[in-house]
């Protein structure tokens, strides 16, 4: 019975190590500057795709409330300027080809997807609601 139990534990190590083995990111592959741009850059799309996603799920949430509608796509436009000049502040250079190197393109890809999370985390209020009681919710159901 021992040596049963013994065979199967052996067995069964390698799959419960694969199991947990935690899922390759883009960036643990990537061998060159090239491909590291390349990563930042799906990954900026993944966050922009998000927030299109949110973005859309708010307007068919709310589109009985034609002037929560028209604020909400004054802010996007108004948080598309702010992440704009943002980059803009942070990488003033960048229409300088060569200023901030090979890497450049991967700095702004990740600059863009963290502020577009973060901007994806703001409207997710709008889907996730407000708490009972919330009397500070506004247009939050």
């Amino acid at each position: 019975m021992r040596r049963f139990v013994l065979t199967c534990v052996c067995l069964l190590l390698p799959l419960a190590a694969r199991a947990q083995k935690p899922v390759e990111s883009c960036f643990e592959k990537a061998n060159t500057q090239l491909e590291s741009n390349e990563c930042a850059a799906k990954e900026y799309a993944a966050a922009d795709a998000e927030l299109n996603r949110v973005y859309k799920a708010i307007l068919e949430k709310y589109k009985k409330d034609p002037l929560f509608i028209d604020k909400l796509r004054a802010a996007q436009r108004a948080w598309l300027a702010y992440r704009d000049a943002e980059i803009d502040a942070k990488y003033p250079h960048a229409a300088e080809r060569s200023y901030y190197g090979s890497i450049f393109p991967m700095c702004d890809s990740l600059y863009k997807a963290q502020l577009t999370q973060e901007r994806v985390e703001k409207l997710r209020e709008w889907l996730d609601g407000a708490e009972e009681g919330d009397a500070c919710s506004g247009s939050v159901e």
